[in-house]
């Protein structure tokens, strides 16, 4: 079986292994003991109560799995010292046709997050602008259409 492998930052790699210390130690726990209460409760196993509980734990346990796989799966991104071209770990400002700024940091996609600021390599936006050089004009297809937008700083 072929395991993709998964681009992270320090930082990155430290919220993973925090979020599966806290899925094994404390939500896991938290569930088991859902489980339980419903059980308790009526006595059958066939309670709407248990039943989510039971979903909650088939959640939780998925998602220890993922999150397992990307921390073995995990290639740390190193430091770039090129203001030149966009790379893993870059942090672009792009301006669009009518001037508007933007930041990304470019991430891999275990970490990334549009809401801070982070995009993954692996998205449209990402994937324009990997590569590309201060300056240049870059087109991104996005579902609200083709945009353009020039990159004025790479850090």
């Amino acid at each position: 079986m072929t395991t993709k492998q998964v681009p992270v930052t320090k930082e990155g790699l430290d919220k993973l292994h925090k979020e599966l210390d806290h899925l094994t130690t404390v939500r896991r726990a938290e569930v088991a003991q859902r489980i339980h209460e419903a059980k308790e409760l009526v006595g059958a196993q066939n309670t709407s109560e248990y039943d989510d509980a039971r979903s909650e734990q088939a959640f939780v346990e998925g998602r220890i799995i993922e999150v397992e796989t990307m921390i073995s799966n995990a290639v740390m991104i190193e430091e770039t010292h090129d203001h030149q071209k966009v790379s893993l770990g870059s942090k672009v400002t792009v301006k669009n046709e009518a001037g508007k700024a933007q930041t990304f940091t470019i991430v891999g996609i275990a970490e990334a997050n549009p809401k801070e600021g982070t995009i993954s390599n692996e998205s449209p936006v990402g994937q324009a602008l990997l590569g590309k050089k201060l300056g240049e004009a870059v087109e991104i297809k996005a579902p609200a259409g083709a945009m353009t937008w020039k990159i004025t700083k790479i850090d």
